[in-house]
Order: structure tokens, then C-alpha cells, then sequence
């Protein structure tokens, strides 16, 4: 119980952090809004284009354009979360510190991204959304169960983001620098995620890989549980199986750097 309360405390305190920058949100939620904009009318000329694309009718297009707006920030999807602050820590040496202190390093940086993940989704990815509700036709579900169904594969994208912008940032305990590895996480997690076009358009062979990718668990899985699209359930099993996957291999490949590598500084 005390671990657990010590966790909601880092959260708490990630949320907090974030909600101290109200310019930059402000900023966030208009940059959102006009990004959705654009988005949206080229995806209805691209649909009336091509009715059915994706699987997709118009209004489902729409909403994906929406979510992906709300979802951006949320899930850090071109990096800028937890692995910013870490990658420095790495770099400077200062990740000595978090290593002394007696938590889980891996749990205390996702409790804090969690945290950070949680503002962003209140202040910068709701307002841009029911924008788009209000001034679009929007596929969304009546049910109860459905927007339930909806938060957990939310929560559950939150955690295999941050497994994947975690292994990326210990991989500067090896690097040394980590504004490579930042270009790589924005240009996987647009194009993987499905932020430029939905995932279920990609054509062929290249359809069938980009959908089993762990990026496919950010954006295209809870996209297609909120329009009914996909089965809950097995939506919830694809995230839950990467999210303890690449989890685990972030918690090896932490014991490899810890074990091996001598920090920078000292």
C-alpha cells in the first residue's frame, strides 16, 4: 500500500508539472484544433475520393482525425514525454541519483508519464475533440460500455507508449546523446501510429505488418474499439501483450545498463 501511494504521488506530481504550463497548453490545444481542421478536409476529399477506405465511412474518418488530434500530446506520440526528462538525466549523470533512490526506477518514470499523460488528455486533448463533435459528424457510441471498453484500451496505450519511448531513452546509456533517438521516436510514431492515415488503409504486405506493430496499440486499436470496430477484448489483449512485453524488455535492458556501463560524470 505505502509503494502504491508513493507511485500516486509521482503521478500526482507529473500532473501537476504539466498543468503549471497553461500557455503552452493553450498553444497545444489551438495548434490541435487547426491541425485537425486540415486534417479533416483532406480526409473527406480523400474519402469522397475513396468511399469506404479503410473500412471507414466518413464520419468514422472524422473521428479518427479527432482522437488522433486528442491523442497526440496524450500519448506523447512524437516523443516529449517521460523519455525527454531521462534521456538529459542519462546524459548528465544525474540518472545516479534516481538509481540510489529506494523505488522501481522503470515504475516510478511511468507513474510520472502516467501523470503527464493524464493532464495532457484533460487540457489539451479534450477541447480539440468536442470541437470536432460539435462541428462535424462524428461516429461515436451511445452505450456506456463502449466509452468504458474506450478508457481502458486508453490507459493501456498510455503504458506501451511509454515502453517504447523508455527503451529508447536507456538506449543513451550506450549513446550518449539522445537527439537521434528523438528523431527516430517522432518519425516511428507518426508514420506507425497512424497519425497521417489510418492504419487499416495501408495497402498489402505493409497493412499486415504496421497493424501488429506495438504502435498500432496507441492510436488504431482504441480508434476502432470507440467506433465498434474492433472486439474489445481483443483489442485489450494485443495492448496488454506489448505493453508486458516491451515492459520486460525494458526492465532487461535497464539491468544490462545499470550492470555495465559506467554513467557519465561519475
Amino acid at each position: 500500500m505505502g509503494s502504491a501511494r508513493l507511485y500516486l504521488a509521482v503521478a500526482v506530481g507529473g500532473f501537476r508539472r504539466y498543468a503549471s504550463y497553461r500557455v503552452a497548453t493553450v498553444a497545444g490545444v489551438f495548434t490541435n484544433t487547426v491541425f485537425g481542421l486540415i486534417l479533416v478536409y483532406t480526409y473527406l476529399a480523400l474519402w469522397e475520393e475513396r468511399p469506404g477506405l479503410g473500412g471507414y465511412d466518413q464520419a468514422q474518418a472524422v473521428t479518427y482525425v479527432w482522437l488522433g488530434q486528442c491523442l497526440y500530446a496524450t500519448l506523447a506520440i512524437q516523443g516529449g514525454g517521460a523519455e525527454k526528462d531521462l534521456m538529459e538525466r542519462i546524459r548528465t549523470g544525474e540518472i545516479a541519483v534516481d538509481l540510489y533512490r529506494p523505488v522501481d526506477l522503470q515504475l516510478w518514470w511511468l507513474a510520472g508519464d502516467v501523470g503527464r499523460a493524464a493532464f495532457q488528455m484533460l487540457g489539451r486533448g479534450v477541447v480539440p475533440f468536442v470541437f470536432g463533435s460539435l462541428f462535424f459528424p462524428m461516429a461515436l457510441p451511445a452505450e456506456v460500455a463502449a466509452w468504458a471498453a474506450f478508457a481502458v484500451t486508453l490507459l493501456l496505450a498510455a503504458v506501451v507508449s511509454f515502453a517504447i519511448r523508455y527503451l529508447a531513452a536507456l538506449s543513451v546509456f550506450w549513446l550518449m546523446d539522445g537527439r537521434g533517438v528523438g528523431q527516430v521516436l517522432m518519425i516511428t510514431g507518426v508514420f506507425f501510429s497512424g497519425m497521417v492515415l489510418p492504419l487499416n488503409a495501408f495497402p498489402g504486405g505493409l497493412g499486415d505488418v504496421v497493424r501488429v506493430l506495438p504502435w498500432a496499440a496507441q492510436l488504431q486499436v482504441p480508434a476502432d474499439v470507440l467506433m465498434g470496430e474492433a472486439d474489445p477484448l481483443g483489442a485489450f489483449a494485443f495492448q496488454a501483450a506489448w505493453a508486458v512485453a516491451l515492459l520486460a524488455a525494458g526492465r532487461l535492458l535497464q539491468s544490462a545498463a545499470t550492470r555495465r556501463v559506467v554513467v557519465q560524470g561519475g
